[in-house]
């Protein structure tokens, strides 16, 4: 079921509800999203260099919060995670900020989410660097989620980490042991102190209620790649997939999600507005980054990265660009030659 004409039936009763308190960045994403590939959208030409056949295509938005865009964009950052694979032991550990930082970090959510980013990561590398838990330098590649399977806001941050570190000044690369990366209650009680001064220093409120423990979870994940393929599903296309859209009818909505805990599939129906409002919650502020880099696997530690390939015996690929998908001619099936582009709004 399509998310387009979801939101073109219940727009303006989400605007009547919701559109005094709706953030500029969710209505820019909710029109986007409306226009996906209709003529509103814009359009784009292309020929057929063997059989001259001409054709209209109706523009993606490229939002990325629209479930239709961004398969490319996707698909190139599993290439670039491939090409930093190492042939090591990997592990996922999620911090999750409680429910009661919820409020809080959903109206200040540029300076809290940049706030959990610094100190997931400054925590990690201090316990890495730490000689009784490994004395070395980690990557880490870092996703923020801010929804649950419910699609209820729930902030937290999935960091997948390979299993060992560097010693630059030796060369050498320090293999982690055991079942886990690092304790998790020591993880969560210093990630809980450094968030309390960081909302400090923000002047930001720190609920009377707040938990004195938090939690923090560390899985090993095996190669890595297959909880790097699952966390690119939200990278950018939304927080939901159309194919969980199971029914619209008599003004409500249904999706469906997996229970995180039995792993049985469940389902929830909203009114249609409502519905709207549960995945707009998710959009991110402007220019935010919802998935970074760290260490030795962060964008300017390239030589650092080269070293512990080298260490590890890495065989460096030839790395490859992914060629965008191609138009095909409907008569000939070869590839169509854009002529131009013709934006939205153009005359």
């Amino acid at each position: 079921m399509r998310l387009s004409p979801i939101i073109e039936e219940y727009y303006d009763a989400f605007l009547d509800r919701y559109g005094d308190t709706a953030l500029p960045e969710q209505i820019k994403a909710l029109n986007a999203m409306l226009s996906c590939r209709t003529p509103d959208a814009g359009k784009i030409y292309t020929v057929c260099p063997d059989c001259n056949h001409t054709q209209q295509h109706p523009l993606s938005c490229g939002n990325r919060n629209c479930p239709h865009c961004q398969n490319h964009e996707t698909s190139q950052w599993i290439d670039r995670q491939q090409n930093k694979q190492l042939p090591v032991q990997y592990f996922m550990v999620t911090f999750t900020l409680p429910c009661q930082f919820r409020d809080v970090a959903y109206r200040n959510q540029q300076a809290v989410y940049s706030l959990m980013f610094s100190c997931v990561s400054s925590t990690l590398k201090d316990f890495g660097l730490n000689p009784r838990h490994l004395g070395a330098q980690i990557g880490m590649t870092m996703v923020l989620h801010t929804h649950s399977r419910r699609l209820d806001f729930h902030p937290h941050i999935h960091v997948v980490v390979p299993g060992g570190g560097v010693d630059p000044s030796r060369r050498q690369w320090k293999k982690k042991k055991g079942k886990y990366l690092f304790n998790q209650k020591a993880l969560a009680k210093v990630f809980r102190a450094r968030f309390l001064d960081g909302l400090n220093k923000e002047k930001l409120p720190i609920p009377k209620d707040a938990r004195p423990k938090w939690v923090v979870d560390c899985t090993r994940v095996g190669s890595g790649i297959s909880a790097l393929k699952y966390l690119s599903g939200y990278l950018y296309r939304g927080v939901i997939s159309e194919s969980n859209i199971i029914a619209n009818q008599d003004g409500q909505v249904t999706f469906r999600y997996i229970d995180g805990k039995t792993k049985e599939v469940c389902s929830r129906t909203l009114k249609g507005e409502d519905f709207l409002h549960l995945i707009l919650r998710h959009v991110l502020p402007r220019g935010f980054r919802r998935v970074r880099d760290y260490g030795f696997l962060h964008g300017n530690a390239k030589k650092l990265l080269f070293l512990v390939q080298m260490i590890l015996q890495v065989r460096i690929m030839a790395t490859v660009r992914r060629a965008r998908p191609v138009f095909k001619c409907p008569h000939c099936g070869k590839p169509m030659k854009i002529l131009g582009i013709k934006p939205a709004g153009a005359g």
